[in-house]
């Protein structure tokens, strides 16, 4: 059993309109599928799975226990929420991917990278930390899925990296993603660009912005200079 339970209706309508009264009504549509199994059409309340979600370590990779109302015919099943549609603007939730899981057989996650400690670069050197990659791709039973991968960046200095080869990953989980990919990396300030202002040798004048230059009449209807 999984640590949080997700309540779905199953739904008939379909296309914009259904989705739409759906929304009115504090609800939002979602798909359930799994592996070689039909997809299902169902319906969900949007801010207990958002809840549910920000309360949990796992965020995205909450197991979840799924009860379906109105059909006890499809059994106990696990999911994950594989992908969530959410508005551009105000991040509300539009639709909801939840993937039925085989606790038995493996899958692919993606799972955050959590930077731990100070780059002596940054604290003794004045250098920038920056966090290229955030995430890993990963896979591992449902159950052994890690709310987070470490990255240690203590020992960094101005012009280190740290690679996705130097993480430590559990007993059990498979890198996907390419072992030569920077994760962070120190790299030196930047000099503020130093302004060059003009400067005359002896004998020669230096133009001045606005100024008619040598052998060159004053603009029409400009006052001459002198006295």
């Amino acid at each position: 059993m999984a640590d949080n339970t997700l309540v779905v209706e199953l739904r008939d309508g379909r296309g914009k309109g259904a989705a739409r009264k759906l929304r009115q009504a504090g609800r939002i549509p979602g798909v359930l599928y799994g592996r070689g199994k039909p997809s299902l059409a169902v319906s969900l309340d949007p801010i207990g799975l958002q809840r549910a979600l920000r309360q949990s370590d796992a965020g995205m990779n909450t197991l979840f226990d799924l009860q379906v109302e109105g059909d006890g015919s499809l059994g106990e099943k696990v999911v994950l929420v594989k992908d969530l549609q959410r508005e551009p603007v105000g991040g509300h939730m539009l639709h909801a991917d939840l993937y039925e899981v085989d606790l038995s057989q493996t899958v692919e996650v993606e799972v955050p990278i959590h930077v731990v400690g100070v780059a002596r670069g940054v604290s003794l050197d004045g250098g920038i930390l920056d966090h290229a990659l955030r995430e890993l791709t990963l896979e591992c039973l449902p159950r052994a899925i890690p709310d987070e991968i470490q990255a240690d960046v203590s020992d960094l200095g101005i012009g280190d990296s740290l690679h996705v080869r130097d993480l430590q990953l559990p007993e059990g989980v498979i890198l996907r993603d390419d072992p030569d990919l920077s994760v962070v990396s120190v790299v030196a300030p930047r000099k503020e660009e130093e302004v060059a202002v003009p400067v005359a040798l002896e004998g020669e004048a230096v133009a001045v912005e606005g100024a008619p230059a040598e052998g060159e009449k004053p603009a029409e209807g400009a006052e001459p200079e002198g006295d």
